[in-house]
């Protein structure tokens, strides 16, 4: 198994050879998880990291156990009237960044994503609590993209 180190220099060096027309080709000659880089937001860095933490199909049991190991699984924060919840402080740190970047650029450039965000900021949440929630969402969709496409590679009669 290579190492997180290993996995981000390959996806960076792939990234920077190639032009804009052949990335998406290249890298999937590189890996079959380049269909994170499709992702808005997401870049080679990014998607080496996520998938590391991912590692392999089996590895992490539920999107519940992701969420957790990416800390953004919402944890009780209430007192007294106020019901809140907050990220974990438990996980992988390097995992949470992963999903803090695209998040913040989907808020900036996504039309759908800023959609969203103007309806929990009228209901009163914070932007903090909208990040929480966007990156929730992120870990959940990452985790169903990469158990899917393993998934399908694993039941192909051309997997290794």
């Amino acid at each position: 198994m290579a190492t997180r180190t290993e996995i981000t220099a390959k996806y960076a060096k792939a990234y920077k050879k190639t032009t804009k027309k052949t990335k998406g080709a290249m890298l999937d000659e590189v890996t079959p998880d380049a269909a994170l880089l499709e992702e808005t937001g997401i870049g080679p860095v990014n998607a080496a990291v996520v998938y590391t933490a991912w590692s392999h199909l089996g590895r992490v049991r539920s999107e519940a156990a992701f969420a957790a190991l990416a800390r953004v699984n919402p944890v009780p924060a209430s007192s007294g009237n106020t019901v809140r919840h907050r990220l974990n402080r438990g996980g992988d740190r390097r995992l949470n960044s992963a999903l803090h970047t695209p998040v913040v650029v989907r808020m900036a450039h996504d039309h759908g994503t800023q959609k969203y965000v103007n309806r929990p900021t009228t209901e009163g949440k914070t932007p903090k609590e909208i990040r929480r929630c966007l990156k929730r969402y992120l870990a959940r969709h990452l985790y169903r993209a990469l158990n899917a496409l393993h998934a399908s590679t694993e039941t192909s009669p051309e997997a290794h």
